[in-house]
C-alpha cells in the first residue's frame, strides 16, 4: 500500500507548467538550497528517475516513429510514474527526506486529459492504481503563456509533444494546469515563469519554507509525543503571499 499523509515522514514537493516553463531548472535550484540549508533532497524526474522509466521516457518523448495514441501515452506515463514512486519517492519519504519532482501526476491530468481529450475519472482511476493515494504536500505550478514558453525550448531539447503537436494543444494544457490549481488552492501555489530565473527561485522558495516550517513543527510534536499526526493538520500559510504577481 502506498504512503498517505498520515504515515510518512518526509516531505513532497512537485513542480509543474506547460513547456518551457523552466521547472526543472527550479527544481535543480530549489534542491540546492534546501540542501545547503541543512535538509536532506532527492530530486527527480517525470518520465524517468528509474531505469524503467528513463526507457520509458525514450518511448514517450523521443519515439516519434511509434505514433502513442493517448490512452498509450496515459498507460505509459502511469506504469514509469508507478515505478517511480516504488523505487525513489516512497523510499526518500520514509527516510525523512524532502522529494523535489519535475512533473507528476497533475501533468498527465493536464496533457492527456485537458491537451489530447481522455476522461478525467479514466486518468485518475489509473492514478489510483499507480501511486495509491500518494500526494504532494505542495506542488508548484510555474505558468507562462504558450508561445513564450514554446520559444524558449529553441535549441534545447525537444520533444514530440513540441515537434508534432500543433499549439492548441498547447493552450488547452495550460489551462489544464491552471484548471487544477483553481480546483485544489490548498496544494497549488501559481508562480508567474515570465520573470528572471532568480525572481522565480525567490518565488518557488517563499512557497517551499512555510510548508516546510509547518512540516518541521509536526514532526517535532510527533516525536515528542510519539505518534503520528496527520498532514491535514499542518496548518496552511496565507495564499496571498505565495502568489509570484507580475
Amino acid at each position: 500500500m502506498h504512503l498517505d499523509g498520515g504515515r510518512r515522514r518526509g516531505f513532497f514537493l512537485t513542480l509543474e507548467g506547460p513547456e518551457g516553463s523552466g521547472k526543472s531548472t527550479q527544481a535543480r535550484r530549489l534542491a540546492a538550497t534546501l540542501t545547503a540549508a541543512g535538509r536532506r533532497c532527492v530530486v527527480t524526474r517525470e518520465p524517468g528517475g528509474t531505469a524503467l522509466g528513463e526507457a520509458v521516457r525514450q518511448i514517450l518523448l523521443h519515439s516519434v516513429e511509434l505514433s502513442p495514441v493517448p490512452a498509450a501515452d496515459a498507460l505509459l506515463f502511469n506504469a514509469a510514474r508507478a515505478q517511480l514512486v516504488a523505487e525513489v519517492i516512497e523510499p526518500a519519504l520514509w527516510r525523512g527526506e524532502v522529494v523535489i519532482c519535475d512533473r507528476f501526476a497533475d501533468s498527465t491530468l493536464a496533457y492527456q486529459g485537458y491537451g489530447a481529450g481522455q476522461p478525467l475519472e479514466a486518468l485518475r482511476s489509473l492514478q489510483q492504481l499507480a501511486v495509491g493515494d500518494l500526494t504532494p504536500d505542495l506542488t508548484v505550478l510555474i505558468d507562462v503563456p504558450v508561445e513564450e514558453g514554446l520559444a524558449r525550448k529553441d535549441g534545447g531539447e525537444t520533444t514530440r509533444f513540441e515537434e508534432r503537436v500543433e499549439v492548441a494543444f498547447h493552450r488547452r494544457v495550460r489551462e489544464g494546469f491552471l484548471a487544477l490549481a483553481a480546483a485544489d488552492p490548498a496544494r497549488f501555489v501559481v508562480v508567474d515563469g515570465l520573470h528572471t530565473l532568480d525572481l522565480v527561485e525567490a518565488a518557488v522558495l517563499r512557497a517551499a519554507e512555510p510548508r516546510l516550517a509547518a512540516w518541521d513543527e509536526l514532526r517535532a510534536v510527533e516525536s515528542r509525543r510519539g505518534t503520528t499526526v496527520p498532514s491535514a493538520l499542518v496548518s496552511e500559510p496565507d495564499r496571498g503571499s505565495l502568489r509570484m504577481k507580475r
